[in-house]
């Protein structure tokens, strides 16, 4: 956990498969709001890990739509699809520990074998003890018996039995590419990330994060998990789902849209006439308590 001493870090990190909506600003806003107020540094990472749904016009669009809004970033921008040889020297970490292992099955295969988690099938175990090779197949981090707990700044104490309800998760997919829950971990301690702002839909994802971390001797940051927006069907904001994309011209008015989301105080057009006049105002008025306990929310 951060040090009341230790300088503020915090990071915002998009996938590039599409424009910035809503659900996108959301996050983004209250990442940035939080590390302001609290005078740190506020760092861009694109997360374009899974490079057949990436695509780098979306990774150019991201940063200019963030700058039409005024956000302001530190230092250069991270890409995810350069650090490929960080992930792995991790990884070859993790095996010489023999944390982890090769695993042959097939999604389908899983899904016939294991019960149902919180977050999709559980993976049985299959490949724990067969000793396979790791070309061509996916890696799993042995995931230890006991409960994994923190305590979110929003939606309050979190514990979870991660072999019961996740099992052994994969840190390398069978195609070669990394999987999240390694990158994010490796990046964050490498960018010196002391507090993790982001949307509700990742909260069960934060175990798996705190066990790596433990792994790889990785200091723990603390976690504000927002309420995710969602449409009127009740769905979560998305490409999927035909998420409008933002309006760079009209940047104050879904500014305060997505501070009303958050539980804050909106800023009246008098003391905002610009994007960035308007976040100046949002820095001081910020309230992390006001924003809502909850998983999921209507866009206001």
């Amino acid at each position: 956990m951060r040090e009341a001493s230790t300088p503020y870090v915090g990071r915002f990190a998009p996938s590039p498969t599409g424009p910035l909506h809503f659900g996108s600003l959301v996050a983004c806003l209250a990442s940035y709001l939080d590390v302001r107020a609290a005078g740190g540094t506020w760092l861009l990472r694109m997360e374009d890990l899974d490079r057949p749904r990436c695509r780098p016009e979306f990774a150019t669009q991201i940063p200019a739509t963030l700058a039409s809004l005024g956000f302001q970033w530190d230092g250069e921008i991270l890409f995810q699809s350069r650090r490929d040889d960080r992930y792995a020297e991790c990884l070859a970490r993790l095996n010489s520990e023999g944390r982890v292992y090769a695993c042959a099955c097939s999604r389908r295969e899983i899904a016939d074998s294991a019960v149902t988690g919180i977050d999709g099938p559980v993976y049985p175990g299959t490949c724990r003890h067969l000793a396979l090779g790791a070309t061509g197949n996916a890696i799993r981090v042995r995931v230890p018996d006991g409960t994994t707990a923190f305590t979110d700044r929003v939606q309050g104490h979190q514990s979870q039995g991660l072999a019961h309800d996740i099992g052994d998760f994969v840190l390398r997919r069978r195609d070669g590419l990394f999987a999240y829950q390694l990158a994010v971990v490796v990046d964050d301690a490498d960018q010196g990330v002391t507090d993790v702002v982001r949307g509700a839909d990742l909260l069960d994802s934060t175990p798996r994060q705190l066990l790596l971390q433990q792994m790889l001797g990785f200091p723990q940051p603390r976690y504000l998990h927002i309420p995710v927006a969602v449409n009127a069907a009740g769905q979560k904001l998305s490409k999927q789902t035909l998420a409008p994309a933002l309006d760079d011209a009209a940047g104050c008015s879904q500014l305060n849209q997505a501070l009303q989301f958050l539980g804050q105080p909106t800023v009246p057009a008098d003391l905002a006439q610009t994007p960035s006049d308007l976040l100046l105002q949002a820095v001081s008025t910020w309230q992390p308590g006001s924003i809502p306990r909850s998983r999921f929310c209507h866009i206001p």
